[in-house]
């Protein structure tokens, strides 16, 4: 979908699918929660991190286009769910500076139609997307490989892992219907990663432990001058 101008004095709906969904936007007066339909929600986009070892967030990929695609998640729901958020027009302009500060980075501007979850009519709202031409695409990569990178990112934004189950935990929150199997096999990937890396650090700290217990010795003497 081709990106539109926005006219400053009039009110627009944005949708948010990633960060904004719990990160909203300022200067909104109405949050909905709902979905839009003919795209996939992905972790293919370079956004946080540093510039040697970026960490991934989402972006949507236009369904017709991923269906071409070899995805080690080959299977995905027909609803992307998120937030939309209204800004008033006296707003508009400066919540359109931020979000390009915040959001334009490899983002281009598109428009969709949001489905509210309480069936109220449907929204023209503004989405920002990391399309497959822009720099920080990434493309498909196996689940496990993703997931470590996003365990070991870390950057000005916080750790790439922080992202990720915050946006689990906030997908989760919208609807009983609004999970994204995509983000939750990533999400348990990752915490079984850390879970790993927890038992691996307690078993070094308890082998330290372990080699420095004094041995035992046969006579004053020896404990007096292994202590000293």
């Amino acid at each position: 979908m081709p990106a539109a101008s926005v006219d400053s004095d009039a009110e627009f709906w944005l949708f948010g699918y990633g960060s904004l969904i719990w990160k909203p936007p300022p200067h909104y007066d109405k949050r909905i929660p709902g979905f839009v339909t003919g795209y996939v929600r992905r972790f293919w986009q370079d956004h946080r991190g540093t510039p040697e070892a970026p960490g991934r967030v989402v972006t949507l990929i236009e369904r017709s286009f991923w269906e071409t695609l070899t995805d080690h998640h080959d299977s995905t729901a027909d609803k992307v769910w998120g937030t939309a958020y209204r800004i008033e027009a006296p707003r508009v302009a400066e919540v359109r500076e931020y979000l390009d500060i915040r959001e334009i980075n490899g983002y281009t501007i598109h428009y969709t139609p949001f489905y509210p979850s309480d069936g109220s009519p449907t929204i023209k709202a503004l989405v920002y997307i990391g399309t497959p031409e822009n720099d920080q695409f990434v493309g498909p990569q196996p689940p496990q490989q993703l997931a470590e990178h996003i365990q070991k990112s870390i950057g000005p934004s916080g750790p790439n892992k922080d992202y990720l189950l915050s946006l689990e935990e906030a997908l989760d929150g919208l609807s009983p219907d609004s999970g994204d199997d995509h983000v939750k096999d990533l999400a348990t990937r990752v915490r079984n990663l850390e879970k790993e890396a927890s038992g691996a650090e307690d078993r070094a700290v308890n082998g330290i432990a372990v080699a420095n217990e004094p041995k035992k010795v046969g006579s004053r003497d020896e404990q007096e001058e292994m202590e000293k």
